[in-house]
């Protein structure tokens, strides 16, 4: 079917006012103290309310979706959190990026990165799940950000969904293809993710042959690193550095930062750190284009409570189950049987078995580790009716699905062809 295409206007920042009744002071202490009583940890920071109208003022209903978040302690059950990478030229950083910031797609903004993280329950698991650019996939009507409609399409390649109806059409997409609702979504653009990486210090990846690549600028020798800043972003941008040089190979290429990342943020060296967290917390939410459902710096702190102490062996990185497409080698399309048998496992909290024989071309060399035998044990007493009881032992998922767990050590394959 004809799209209606919509012109989606970049949000624009203010900075937030800072509240001045004794009522909300009070309001954010009786937070804050919740906050130590409940989780044990100092990640106070992220409550402070200075923060609560900044995000407030860069919020998207998603169709479909919760209009709220529960309050402190009462988030138990799993969750889905969807972060969309966007290519969105900020006037701050605009000279870095000759071309794409001055050309003439300047004027379009695209989901590139599409990133679905499923948080599930007694016990906790994370599956991150990628969402390749060059997937084509049918979309849904939806409404845009301005109220525009926009109609559905049978086949359309997804990272065209967020030009076309903005954060929420990406979120009803992956929804439709998915069978998952998505309960909190987030945009995050070229400065966000310069800013986030600087504040952090930087993250170690691993390359296990040099990057050198003239359409990014990332130039990088073989060995480990610890990138931040620009870097960090030519590091996720870059394709034309890698291995066979394709979009698959990138989405690799990310899941090792993320896996990184992960395990930088569940060690304790973040979430243990009051004004790292604060510093953290104040840069995401008043950058980030996030659902309502986000718009309270409480709930951030309750996924960070949700996810702090999942081990990295039970974090796994999934490329969605694709295919390529037979109408155009260039592209891909989804591998239904494969989705099936991971979705199965995802809502029954079965841990799954990454049984792809990986090759240079998938943009890193990961390394083998021994099947799982046995998962987490199941919960008992009260709690244990909130999620099926796992099974004996992993579900492995198709030879086709390309992952890897954060406990792994993966190394990007770099082009030294050229």
């Amino acid at each position: 079917m004809t799209r209606h295409r919509s012109v989606r206007p970049i949000a624009q920042h203010s900075s937030a006012r800072r509240p001045r009744t004794w009522a909300r002071a009070l309001r954010a202490l009786g937070i804050a103290l919740a906050v130590v009583l409940v989780s044990g940890v100092a990640v106070v920071g992220y409550v402070v309310s200075d923060l609560t109208a900044a995000v407030a003022h860069n919020s998207v209903q998603l169709e479909g979706g919760p209009t709220t978040a529960p309050d402190i302690g009462a988030y138990k059950n799993g969750f889905n959190l969807l972060v969309v990478g966007i290519d969105a030229c900020e006037a701050k950083y605009a000279d870095l990026f000759p071309g794409r910031c001055d050309g003439p797609d300047a004027s379009s903004v695209n989901n590139d990165v599409t990133v679905l993280m499923h948080v599930s329950n007694n016990p906790r698991r994370i599956t991150v799940v990628s969402f390749p650019r060059d997937m084509i996939v049918p979309v849904p009507s939806c409404t845009a950000t301005d109220g525009t409609s926009v109609s559905a399409q049978s086949a359309a390649q997804i990272n065209t969904t967020y030009d076309e109806g903005g954060l929420s059409c990406v979120a009803k997409t992956v929804s439709a293809l998915s069978g998952q609702q998505v309960d909190f979504a987030a945009a995050v653009n070229f400065g966000t993710v310069i800013d986030i990486t600087n504040a952090i210090g930087g993250v170690q990846v691993c390359l296990a042959t040099p990057i050198d690549d003239t359409y990014t600028g990332l130039n990088l020798s073989a060995g480990e690193h610890t990138i931040q800043g620009l870097q960090a972003l030519q590091f996720l941008r870059t394709r034309h550095g890698l291995v066979s040089g394709s979009d698959l190979a990138r989405i690799g290429n990310q899941q090792q930062y993320l896996a990184s990342l992960a395990r930088q943020l569940t060690s304790g060296k973040v979430l243990s750190n009051v004004p790292e967290v604060l510093r953290i917390a104040t840069i995401a939410l008043t950058n980030l284009e996030a659902s309502t459902t986000l718009k309270n710096p409480a709930t951030i702190l309750q996924l960070a409570l949700a996810v702090k102490d999942v081990q990295p062996s039970d974090i796994t990185f999934i490329q969605y189950p694709n295919v390529t497409d037979p109408d155009n080698p260039n592209r891909v399309v989804p591998d239904d049987a494969s989705a099936q048998t991971l979705w199965a496992a995802v809502a029954a909290n079965q841990p799954v078995l990454i049984t792809h024989q990986n090759t240079v071309n998938d943009g890193v060399t990961v390394e083998p580790t021994t099947p799982t035998t046995a998962p987490t044990p199941a919960p008992t007493g009260a709690s244990a009716t909130s999620t099926p009881t796992p099974a004996a032992s992993a579900v492995p998922l198709s030879a086709n699905v390309r992952g890897s767990t954060s406990a792994q050590q993966t190394c990007t394959n770099g082009d030294t062809s050229g």
